[in-house]
């Protein structure tokens, strides 16, 4: 009894006799709240603590009780408070509009008092069911964000971690996977405008495409030291052997799919890029030779940021070039290296890709990062 205290009853009827009955009667077990008339019913079930079911009479003046109820369910705030209509009223068509309208049962006068109590509690039992339903439905809502969050925070850090295990076996990388994972976001927002990419590079697209950029040159930890370090140009034979960490990557990304057995989109957007990021427009690239939209869009965005970036950067082996002499050479090979429509993108907005290459510029030789 003490914790049914702790319930609101709104009792509505604008006959003073009808509400000092039926306070008397709940009362003993209830926090009993009274209203006189539609509008004083909707002031208080505004009101906190709300109440927890009202007892609503559907004849009354200015404002009847199938009016107040539309009222409650129209108001976010109210439209979960169980209705229990009171009537004289005997015909079932005004039960069943009622009903249709959101009254959870109805009581008919005179009243009968067992049949309140019992129809009282019968109702806020199912409400607090409700409710604990809710309430349980919340926590694992939020349970679910929070390891949606905390997945996702595991997903970028793996691979991050991965991606600097490529650069650790190639230090002469430095920074070029944060350039080139700017690089490829900056394209592929720009693209998606393109009618030809529209249906592709939606949100999710573009999110799973820049989380899985730093992977592209992953199969480079299969690359023997004496190639992948060699101070200087490649052998025919050296550059074949050179040519194999894109296949070595995309086996790894693949294999890695077979030991969790199923198919995750960041892992299938990583084997594209690593696989065929070395593919041309024209089909002279490798490992497959794939030529013009047969090369997979994530793989043609990350091959013009990885190109543009390799051009600006320093090597052992050549001169890092101004970013006008790179973008020369990017432009060049629209329609031979690149995706024509792709080179029109970049070069539009050229200095947004000179920006990201400067906020993340290597540092020079000797000077902390």
């Amino acid at each position: 009894m003490d914790v049914n205290r702790k319930i609101t009853i709104l009792i509505v009827d604008d006959a003073p006799e009808n509400l000092d009955v039926l306070s008397e009667l709940l009362r003993p077990y209830y926090r009993v709240l009274a209203a006189t008339s539609g509008k004083g019913c909707l002031n208080v079930a505004r009101s906190q603590p709300k109440p927890d079911l009202i007892l609503l009479d559907v004849m009354m003046p200015d404002m009847d009780g199938y009016s107040v109820l539309f009222r409650l369910r129209e108001n976010p705030a109210t439209r979960d408070i169980p209705v229990i209509f009171l009537t004289a009223l005997a015909d079932t068509e005004d039960e069943e509009r009622g009903l249709e309208i959101g009254a959870a049962d109805y009581i008919g006068k005179p009243i009968k008092p067992a049949l309140v109590l019992a129809r009282v509690r019968t109702q806020l039992e199912a409400k607090q069911a409700r409710d604990w339903l809710k309430d349980q439905n919340a926590a694992l809502e939020a349970e679910i964000v929070r390891r949606m969050a905390e997945n996702d925070v595991v997903q970028l850090v793996s691979i991050r971690a991965l991606a600097r295990l490529a650069e650790i076996r190639d230090p002469e990388t430095g920074n070029h996977i944060l350039r080139t994972q700017g690089y490829v976001q900056r394209l592929a927002t720009r693209l998606r405008e393109h009618p030809r990419f529209a249906a592709t590079l939606n949100d999710r697209y573009i999110d799973l495409l820049t989380r899985s950029a730093p992977l592209h040159d992953i199969g480079k930890v299969g690359i023997p030291d004496h190639i992948l370090l060699k101070p200087g140009p490649l052998t025919p034979a050296e550059w074949e052997i050179m040519k194999t960490h894109a296949q070595l990557g995309a086996d790894a990304i693949e294999q890695a799919e077979r030991d969790i057995e199923m198919n995750l989109e960041f892992l299938t957007v990583a084997k594209e890029i690593t696989r065929w990021h070395h593919e041309k427009w024209d089909g002279s690239g490798y490992p497959d030779g794939l030529a013009g939209n047969a090369i997979p869009v994530s793989a043609r965005i990350m091959a013009l940021a990885d190109v543009f970036d390799a051009l600006i950067s320093q090597r052992v082996y050549k001169p890092a070039l101004s970013p006008q002499q790179a973008r020369e050479i990017v432009a060049n090979g629209r329609g031979r290296h690149f995706d024509p429509d792709m080179v029109d993108a970049f070069l539009a907005d050229f200095g947004a890709y000179c920006e990201i290459a400067d906020r993340h510029r290597d540092p020079e030789p000797g000077v902390p990062a």
